[in-house]
């Protein structure tokens, strides 16, 4: 068992997380089964009060959740000390099983209560309070999703054995060990680039049409593609090494902590870019969102282009 200041604190805020999310739970479920908009008797007005306490308290648990994340992923590098054979977050992640879907449903989680942050926004502005079932019951969902996670990250935490050689980044993002992710790295550039480059085209004649589904559609796509091309091609442009794939490594001093910037933009970029096509949007909130995630967008690919050319600029020939 790995017990360290930095497990302990998030252990502890996930528990008092739970604790709140349980609270807000159970008057969600009530508000589900029991509120009727066409009612006045003192039980609607009590579930009316109760639903801007649960209000408050999940944009209370969105508010320091994303700064945990990035603790989060900071601890992952921190204890990576502590592990033979572990070079960084990656060779802790893929220490245990749970590692890899707990770093997945810990993203998926931060898309989903921001889904709910927003929806809660627009449900307030409407007198019909259109959004009011809907949200809590996406809500219903993310409480069971953060209790797998929160219980899934005890389990991670505990089950990682000091003792054991674990693989090193290098090892995880070989090209040659046989694995999926072996194949995905061995795909032709040409292709990646291709893929990265096309889908941002087409979601940037989305953008000027105002096509916001096949934008927010693209944007799902263009964060699947983002990430593999990163790990696959361009993060190799900024470690200047064709070897290394490593998008953990991308976090540390050593190459300016640019991993956080990177995905946090990305983060930004798509996560408004999915909400236009979930939420109905006056014209002018719609446009507005559209452009935050234009920009963000935007701004990763011309970061991650930058590596591309400087490096070709500086030596003459690409990796």
């Amino acid at each position: 068992m790995l017990l360290t200041p930095e497990i302990l604190t998030l252990d502890i805020l996930n528990i008092l997380f739970l604790l709140f999310a349980t609270v807000a739970f159970y008057f969600s479920m009530r508000i589900l089964f029991l509120y009727n908009a066409d009612a006045t008797t003192p039980l609607q007005y009590r579930l009316e009060k109760q639903s801007y306490l649960v209000a408050t308290i999940i944009k209370f648990i969105f508010a320091i959740k994303i700064p945990l994340f990035i603790f989060f992923i900071f601890t992952l590098d921190k204890i990576s000390t502590v592990l033979p054979g572990a070079m960084c977050g990656a060779g802790v992640v893929n220490a245990t099983e749970y590692g890899t879907p707990l770093l997945i449903l810990k993203i998926l989680n931060l898309y989903l209560f921001g889904y709910w942050i927003v929806l809660n926004g627009e449900d307030m502005k409407s007198q019909e309070r259109k959004y009011l079932r809907l949200k809590f019951f996406v809500f219903v969902v993310a409480y069971f999703l953060l209790l797998i996670e929160i219980v899934s990250q005890i389990v991670m935490f505990s089950s990682i054995d000091v003792k054991s050689v674990v693989d090193c980044c290098g090892a995880i993002f070989s090209t040659t060990n046989g694995s999926y992710i072996a194949e995905i790295l061995g795909a032709k550039p040409l292709y990646l680039l291709t893929t990265f480059y096309g889908v941002f085209s087409v979601m940037f004649i989305a953008y000027f049409t105002n096509n916001r589904y096949l934008y927010s559609l693209l944007n799902l796509l263009y964060l699947i593609i983002a990430l593999v091309t990163l790990i696959a091609f361009f993060g190799t442009y900024i470690y200047e090494l064709p070897t290394h794939h490593c998008p953990f490594c991308l976090l540390q001093r050593d190459y300016g902590y640019v991993g956080y910037f990177l995905y946090i933009t990305l983060f930004i970029g798509t996560f408004y870019g999915l909400i236009v096509g979930l939420v109905e949007f006056n014209k002018k909130e719609c446009k507005r969102k559209l452009g935050i995630s234009m920009v963000f967008d935007t701004l990763y690919l011309i970061i991650v282009s930058y590596y591309l050319l400087a490096y070709y600029v500086k030596n003459g020939v690409f990796l």
